[in-house]
């Protein structure tokens, strides 16, 4: 089968080796001009012109969007006979304003978070006065998720100081601002894939850490490493009480594609906090290691409308994010740039450890394997086991194997689950 990726930033080129692995043939599309090196000197059939591509994918092939804001050429596309899994438009606006997402939990019956939306820092620094409390500052659409902060102090001066900062330096995070009341409890969240018409596969249990530095300090990442497993009881009492009560509005909006609700749940129930409809990173790449499924067989009967017994490992999954800097931030000039660090192993990789190395910026030089853009989010390892104890020794061994220059990651990934929050989650009923 003839494979399309059209990735904004290369994140997919894992996933893209492993179905020509599988046997497909893969171009991949990358639209941001500063990472169009990734991928290079694996042998991937590539093209900058995705809509080019079109006629050498086919109608019988697959076309896979791997972000949001394709949501439109999506469903076109699907009218027009294609393959097509990633997405929708309505499911590009689940993520991308949250206020709509929160409205469409709460017409789905989901209990839901105290939300405001502003487009103005000094109207919502005006609100806080007026309303002080412990206030989550997030942005909406494309901005950065380093910007987003967890307030801390109870009367919300610490999100006031936040947001005159950014006034003072007239940064764009002031034009779409969303405020959500803290929620205390343990940050848990819920996915599965969705073919237009039904769930396909079994429901994925995630727990993101996405604060820079270990112990949950510093501020917010994209994510720095992930718990997985995988669940295939259709009574799971968080599927049930959150996003198992979207599947009316995902066939409504024509949704192919992987869609996950960020929640907190305590003794009181679960509070979704966002949805992401679309691929997860680095969540993808433990479910590449915990499918035993082919993705390409997988992925066309999401595309398809078609129903899938997809084959999975029992257990758990740990990834660790390996970065460089300026990860998180976007540097302003080249002081931070680490296109052209090399990637060095200390010792040789077997074959079950190449395949819990998941590369994601990275280019082959000859035998040498580089840095291939300047954001600093380089590659991930994974580890599996029956407890998430031995899938977190995995990781963490094949981590302390890898060597690249100024490299860092959170050594604690998973420690917070063993410590406390896997007793929680059991008495909760949500384990």
């Amino acid at each position: 089968m003839r494979v399309l990726i059209i990735s904004k930033d290369g994140d997919t080129l894992d996933l893209g080796l492993r179905l020509r692995d599988e046997g497909h043939e893969v171009t991949f599309s990358i639209q941001d001009r500063a990472f169009r090196k990734v991928g290079d000197g694996f042998g991937l059939r590539k093209s900058a012109n995705w809509r080019a591509a079109l006629s050498w994918v086919g109608r019988d092939g697959l076309i896979l969007f791997d972000q949001t804001g394709w949501g439109r050429e999506q469903d076109e596309l699907r009218k027009e006979g294609y393959s097509v899994v990633g997405g929708s438009e309505g499911g590009d606006r689940l993520e991308l304003d949250r206020c709509h997402a929160q409205k469409i939990f709460e017409k789905s019956g989901m209990k839901t978070v105290v939300s405001r939306h502003f487009t103005s820092a000094r109207d919502t620094i005006a609100f806080i006065r007026k309303n002080p409390r412990r206030w989550v500052v997030k942005q909406n659409a494309y901005a950065e998720k380093c910007f987003s902060y967890d307030g801390r102090l109870p009367d919300g001066q610490d999100a006031i100081n936040l947001l005159s900062n950014y006034l003072k330096y007239n940064l764009s995070e002031c034009a779409s601002i969303d405020l959500q009341e803290r929620v205390v409890g343990v940050e848990l969240g819920v996915g599965r894939f969705f073919n237009g018409h039904d769930w396909v596969g079994p429901i994925e249990m995630n727990m993101e850490h996405k604060k820079l530095f270990p112990g949950g300090y510093g501020p917010k990442t994209p994510e720095m490493g992930t718990v997985l497993w995988y669940d295939d009881n259709e009574n799971n009492k968080l599927f049930n009480e959150t996003l198992a009560r979207l599947k009316p509005y995902l066939r409504k909006i024509g949704f192919h594609g992987d869609i996950d609700i960020n929640c907190i749940v305590n003794d009181l129930g679960a509070v979704p906090l966002e949805a992401t409809p679309r691929l997860g990173y680095p969540a993808i790449y433990l479910q590449s290691v915990l499918h035993r499924s082919p993705w390409g067989d997988f992925l066309k009967a999401v595309a398809d409308g078609k129903p899938f017994d997809m084959k999975f490992r029992k257990g758990f999954g740990v990834v660790v994010l390996i970065a460089t800097p300026p990860f998180p931030y976007e540097a302003a000039g080249n002081e931070y740039n680490p296109e052209g660090l090399g990637i060095f192993f200390k010792n040789s990789l077997t074959g079950e450890e190449s395949n819990n190395v998941h590369f994601s910026e990275v280019m082959r030089v000859q035998e040498q394997y580089t840095v291939a853009a300047n954001s600093g989010y380089v590659l991930c390892v994974t580890g599996t086991g029956r407890t998430v104890r031995v899938a977190r020794d995995s990781a963490y061994a094949l981590a302390d194997n890898i060597h690249i220059p100024r490299m860092f990651y959170r050594d604690d990934i998973g420690r917070k689950f063993l410590q406390s929050d896997r007793a929680l989650l059991k008495k909760w009923g949500y384990l």
